[in-house]
């Protein structure tokens, strides 16, 4: 058994959090981490498959170049914390919540952050292609050349956004487009929002 495995076995059976470690080019595999409490941790390189991070939190904690496969994240909760350079394709982070969060070249493809709330975070360079993003909250929070393309914006609540910087084409929104209301787009991103309205836009 591997120190990262042993220290989070040891923690979940103790019930107490994980606090102050450093791990580096470790795994952890199917372990049940939910309700886990994680302050000032850092992960670099580690690999995590089939692990259930459910409701766990998260405080100044750092993840650098990290994969999570086949991981789950829903009703997490994240402070302070960044992740750079982090693959976690298809992972559900269903209503998680992330606060004053950096995530710097993330790959998200397909992930779930179906009601999740991004509050005062700042992405850069994210992959979020066909995300599923119903219902997320994004308050005061930098997107810069994220790819939300072929994303699922369903109810988004995106008033007071900066989407300028990102890559829009095919994603899902309602019929009024109501999701885009208050946040601001690129002039060359107008023609996909007109599209999404049924309107024929000619070059």
């Amino acid at each position: 058994m591997n120190t990262l495995t042993s220290a989070l076995l040891s923690a979940r059976e103790e019930g107490e959090q994980l606090a102050g470690r450093s791990f580096a080019r470790e795994t952890a595999e199917n372990l049940d981490l939910s309700d886990l409490t994680f302050r000032q941790v850092r992960f670099d390189h580690c690999q995590f498959t089939g692990c259930d991070l459910s409701a766990a939190a998260f405080y100044n904690c750092a993840f650098e170049g990290c994969a999570f496969a086949g991981c789950r994240f829903a009703s997490s909760f994240w402070k302070d914390s960044s992740l750079s350079g982090c693959k976690a394709e298809g992972g559900d982070f269903r209503k998680a919540r992330l606060k004053d969060c950096v995530l710097d070249r993330l790959r998200l493809r397909y992930a779930n952050f179906n009601g999740a709330l991004w509050e005062r975070c700042t992405l850069t360079d994210c992959d979020l292609t066909e995300s599923a993003c119903q219902e997320l909250r994004v308050v005061k929070t930098a997107l810069k050349n994220a790819v939300f393309q072929g994303a699922d914006l369903f109810r988004a609540a995106l008033k007071g956004v900066d989407l300028s910087g990102c890559a829009l084409d095919g994603v899902t929104l309602s019929a009024s487009c109501q999701e885009l209301r208050g946040a601001k787009i690129h002039a060359s991103q107008a023609a996909v929002v007109a599209r999404i309205l049924g309107i024929e836009v000619e070059n």
